[in-house]
Formats: C-alpha cells, structure tokens, sequence
C-alpha cells in the first residue's frame, strides 16, 4: 500500500513550535483559500478506481461495519459535525461557547477556511466515496454528494487540533489524540477511505503552516488564546507577533 511522503511528519513537528452543525464553518471569512494554498501540488494522487490499494481500503470500511460497537457509531456520528466544541471532552466543562465568544468567533473563520482549500482539489481528483464506489458500503452518517480525496473533516479536525494545541501546549498530546480520532472516524462511519482521512492529515497541516504566516491569523489567535487560557486558570503566554519580532 502507497504511503504520504514523510514530509507530512516533519511538517507536523515544525508546527509544534509556533457550533450548529456544518452552517458552523459556512459563517465565517476564510482566512485562506486555495489561492494561498494549492493542494493539487502538494498532495499525492489518490490510488486508481480499480487498484489493489482501492481495494484494500474497501475492505477496511466493510471490516468496519461488522465489527463497529454502538459506542463506536455514536461516537462517529457525533464528530460528523466540523466543531470547535467536539474538543470539549479534552478541555473540560469550562471549553464552550457561551464562555469563549471570541475563540468561537476565531475558530469560525478556521473552519470556514477549510472547504475553500479542500473543495478544489476534491474536484480536480473526483475520487468517488466508498458507498458510491461499493454498493456494498453502508455509512452510518449523512451521504454526502462530494468527492472524497482529501477528506474535509479531518483536514478540519486535524487544523483544529493544531490549532488549539498550539493555544493550550500543555495538553498537545491529548488534544491531538483526539484530532487523531475525529479523522478516523470518518472510516469508522463508512464515508471515507484510510488514504483520504491521511491526506486530510496532511492537508490540515499544510493549512496550519500557512495560516500562521498571516498577519490577521496571527492577531485572532493571540486573543482567542488569551481568553481560552484565562478561562481554564492558564498563565499567559508571549503574543505569536511578538515571539516572531514583528
């Protein structure tokens, strides 16, 4: 089976240094779009319609569908949403909107720069989704009529979790565990292939390196972050422009 260049890693290490449904990430102003990040030139194909690794990958959702627990579908169905507040259950009771309007506002411009990144790709590859590749998978949350390479929810899942990780670092290991399971479980719930939820890794990353060279990015991110940390009796930490030596 194909493997994503290894770059991806060093990406994600390099990083390390620096709420209704899916209306939620509609909201927002990008703060990017494809403009400023072309995926079709950073990510892999994904495999052929009729290849081995197609194949494969086929297997694994149908493997999933026999051996998938009723927590494990509610927990899927659940993470069907591109939502900030999905991270609740690392972060506390304290982590919610009607305490943290401006890491809510933030997190919508993040998320609402997501499907003006992936979209274009998904129709310059046309990878069509397993349930409209195999008649017999049967995904257990909304179908969705888009292609499928790269997934968009966990490119989304796998931004978030930098994101916040890079907000509260304290807890980089759980919060990015938990980025880690949003993404597969778009496998788990049947509508996605393993090599598109990898690519939606990969392309989350990218999407985070490049956000942290914008100017307004930055700016939201100190505020958010500063509210997010006093909330959870953090200590504050430097500005992001600041630590840059703007």
């Amino acid at each position: 089976m194909r493997k994503l260049p290894h770059f991806f890693l060093v990406a994600l290490l390099a990083i390390g240094v620096a709420s209704s449904p899916l209306s939620f990430a509609k909201e927002g102003k990008p703060f990017i779009t494809a403009k400023d990040l072309d995926l079709t030139r950073l990510l892999p194909p994904p495999a052929d319609r009729d290849s081995p690794q197609t194949k494969l990958e086929l297997a694994e959702v149908l493997n999933f569908q026999v051996t998938r627990t009723p927590d494990m579908v509610a927990r899927a169905q659940a993470d069907a949403v591109e939502n900030i507040w999905r991270f609740s259950d690392v972060l506390g009771a304290r982590f919610n909107k009607d305490k943290l309007p401006k890491l809510n506002a933030f997190f919508i411009r993040v998320l609402a720069s997501e499907g003006p990144v992936t979209d274009p790709a998904k129709d310059f590859w046309k990878r069509p989704r397993p349930h409209q590749y195999s008649d017999l998978a049967k995904p257990v949350v909304k179908l969705s009529s888009s292609y499928s390479y790269p997934s968009g929810h966990a490119t989304a899942g796998t931004l978030m979790g930098i994101v916040l990780a890079n907000m509260v670092p304290e807890r980089r290991a759980e919060i990015m565990q938990r980025a880690y399971e949003y993404a597969n479980n778009r496998i788990v719930a049947g509508i996605h292939f393993r090599s598109d939820v990898d690519a939606g890794r990969m392309a989350g990353t990218l999407m985070a390196a490049t956000l942290m060279t914008h100017d307004d990015f930055n700016a939201e991110f100190d505020t958010a972050r500063s509210e997010l940390r006093a909330e959870l009796g953090l200590s504050p930490l430097p500005a992001v422009a600041a630590a840059a030596g703007r």
